[in-house]
């Protein structure tokens, strides 16, 4: 099962990555890896929240990020920071 999530995986167009802005700030958005070629999360330093990325799309909903204290406690989506 986890190789044909493997397979179905498509990087995130970088021209996509360029012009993506945190809807908070309008700020710069860093990349969170989980592999080389596979993006998990795009983290805004300035707001410390991080949007994430399901199934290739960017979820770019305030209410849907996660506070980067919580991404790195190893919550992926705003109900899981929540109930941590």
């Amino acid at each position: 099962m986890e190789e044909k999530n493997k397979e179905r995986r498509v990087p995130l167009s970088p021209d996509l990555l360029r012009i993506l802005a945190c809807p908070k700030c309008k700020g710069d958005l860093t990349p969170c890896h989980l592999a080389p070629d596979v993006i998990e999360g795009l983290a805004c330093p300035a707001c410390a929240l991080v949007y994430p990325v399901r199934e290739d799309i960017p979820i770019m909903l305030i209410e849907e990020a996660v506070p980067s204290q919580a991404w790195t406690a190893g919550a992926r989506s705003a109900a899981d920071a929540r109930d941590a």
